[in-house]
């Protein structure tokens, strides 16, 4: 892009370049015009006269720079007999390169290849940084997959179990109004709720019928444990003496990744009742985290709604039911209105990732 109130010097530049085989010109003679074509046209480098009428190119080049997707945008400042301070309040700006006027070929040819050079490695190295980052929240999200499914492989469960506990949680933060990153992350972290039965044993994780007293307390340390887990190796004998929800938050908090922290919260809370009543902390209201709110109802709408080896599973409507007489005493009064509002979508949910023999 060529951007200089007189078209003489424009007409020059572009004759310059196209003789050295660029092509592909935006030229502008109108500087107001400049920000709005620059955002249109997207040019590999700009060619930017200093003293220009209605916006100079100092002007233009401070927008330039105070916008991410510009910031790094080749920007050669074509001057004239412009004083020491015009120059370097440019460089102070961010200015790439300098050309005099007239110009000179010689001159104008080296300083846009090596502008488009030194732009192309930049170019080469976002879109790797990019891809990296692609592969390692790849990366992730198929580790903590793999984490939750062998968690709940340790009760007999599918692995679908932990799905849909995402799945219900992201709507309900979907219906809250959380933004989509934040959903995302919620659907993800969701899945490791129960990743502290990692360190409950088979013999209770695998009864068929109703614990007993004491077995419910080593159940609870599921939640302690979780949390445990990726804390740190010292220490470690004391893992498999931990409540269960101590448990599943332990297990995130060596990771510092937001959607582990996330994760250690909902490992830890997601037993805590509106009322006061649940475990382990025995957390009431709004102390309790959103996320372990929301993970709480997700949980127990798939418990009650899904086959397990001690009971058959409720209809749609019971498991809908038992969720809403919950409301202000198991559950968050918000949380439960926002879920039974996506009776479809939990439905497209069951069916989609249903339990297969």
């Amino acid at each position: 892009m060529i951007v200089d109130d007189i078209a003489v010097n424009v007409r020059v530049a572009q004759a310059h370049l196209e003789s050295a085989g660029y092509t592909n010109f935006v030229t502008l003679s109108d500087s107001t015009e400049a920000m709005e074509r620059i955002q249109d046209d997207a040019p590999d480098v700009i060619l930017l006269d200093i003293m220009m009428p209605d916006i100079s190119g100092l002007e233009i080049l401070q927008q330039l720079r105070s916008q991410e997707s510009t910031a790094r945008l080749p920007v050669l400042i074509l001057t004239g007999a412009e004083s020491r301070e015009l120059k370097h309040e440019a460089l102070q700006l961010g200015a790439t390169d300098f050309l005099s006027k007239p110009i000179d070929i010689e001159e104008l040819l080296p300083r846009v290849r090596n502008s488009l050079v030194i732009k192309g490695y930049e170019d080469d190295l976002k879109t790797q940084v990019m891809q990296r980052t692609a592969e390692l929240e790849q990366a992730q999200t198929e580790l903590i997959h793999c984490l939750a499914r062998a968690a709940e492989s340790r009760d007999n469960d599918t692995g679908a179990h932990v799905i849909r506990v995402g799945k219900y949680a992201g709507l309900i933060g979907d219906e809250l109004g959380m933004d989509q990153s934040e959903v995302s992350r919620l659907m993800q972290a969701a899945t490791l709720h129960d990743v502290g039965k990692i360190g409950i044993r088979d013999e209770i994780l695998q009864k068929p019928g109703k614990l007993t007293p004491e077995e419910m307390i080593e159940m609870q340390r599921h939640c302690g444990l979780g949390r445990r887990v990726l804390e740190r190796v010292p220490g470690f004998d004391d893992f498999f003496v931990q409540d269960h929800t101590s448990i599943g938050d332990q297990i995130m908090r060596a990771c510092s990744s937001p959607t582990i922290q996330m994760a250690r919260t909902i490992a830890l809370t997601h037993h805590e009742r509106w009322d006061g009543s649940g475990y382990p902390l025995g957390l009431s209201g709004e102390s309790i985290p959103l996320e372990g709110r929301i993970t709480a109802v997700a949980d127990v709408f798939d418990a009650v709604s899904s086959r397990r080896s001690y009971k058959d599973p409720f209809s749609l409507d019971e498991s809908l039911a038992i969720i809403d007489e919950g409301s202000g005493s198991h559950f968050d009064p918000a949380v439960t209105a926002a879920f039974l509002r996506r009776v479809q979508d939990i439905v497209k949910i069951q069916i989609q990732h249903a339990d297969v023999a």
